[in-house]
């Protein structure tokens, strides 16, 4: 269990169906998709942070070999801009460090 990771990635739900389509052709077998809303209401903390609300979320989370984490991570950067502000977070976490 120590080669497999957990992938979060957190963005709008424009980006869902292309995003969903190249993560299955980067060989992610188990993905699942949670849609959210944001729940942060004031201007403050948001203009300090310079975002802007966005009503519409997905979480997509994936179980993916650690050897694809970096391949995962070029895509978001490279094809989707995660790269600029106001796109998408994404994260993994190991396997071995969730308990159940």
């Amino acid at each position: 269990m120590d080669n497999i990771e957990y992938l979060f990635i957190i963005t709008g739900r424009k980006q869902k169906d292309a995003l969903l389509s190249r993560m299955c052709s980067i060989d992610n077998r188990i993905v699942n998709t949670i849609y959210g809303k944001g729940t942060v209401k004031s201007n403050y903390l948001l203009d300090m942070l310079g975002l802007f609300p966005e009503e519409n979320k997905v979480i997509l989370t994936s179980v993916l070999p650690k050897d694809k984490t970096e391949v995962i991570f070029d895509m978001l950067l490279n094809e989707f801009d995660f790269g600029n502000p106001n796109t998408g977070i994404a994260f993994t976490m190991p396997i071995s460090g969730m308990s159940f």
